[in-house]
């Protein structure tokens, strides 16, 4: 049976978009947000994001989900411009909460040999 050592931990994420002095030009308004929960986003009902800003806020956010030292600035930092030039929104991105998985429930791929899971 596997360990308890086969598990890591993730934050859920909360990205709320924030207005600021100048307008925004993108099909966001202030107020709407999405929460990532492991790998799946929500979004509330009959709402959308724009895709250029969702393809800007992706690379971002697995990292934002683990856990990071206090004095990096990926634990410090939340807020993140538009990727539009003209336009005036952020994005806040909240750590909200925390999920355990399992290894073997997020990958096809045994664990490395020698690892507690191989040896229990």
């Amino acid at each position: 049976m596997p360990t308890p050592t086969d598990s890591f931990t993730l934050f859920d994420l909360r990205v709320e978009v924030l207005a600021t002095e100048r307008p925004m030009v993108c099909a966001h308004r202030a107020g709407d947000w999405f929460e990532l929960h492991g790998e799946m986003l929500r979004f509330p009902d009959g709402q959308g994001f724009p895709l250029y800003s969702l393809a800007a806020l992706l690379p971002i956010l697995p990292a934002k989900q683990r856990p990071t030292h206090p004095a990096d600035w990926m634990t410090t930092d939340a807020e993140v411009a538009c990727p539009d030039p003209h336009c005036g929104g952020r994005f806040r991105i909240t750590r909200t909460g925390t999920r355990t998985f399992r290894h073997g429930d997020v990958t096809l791929v045994p664990m490395p040999a020698g690892t507690p899971e191989q040896s229990a």
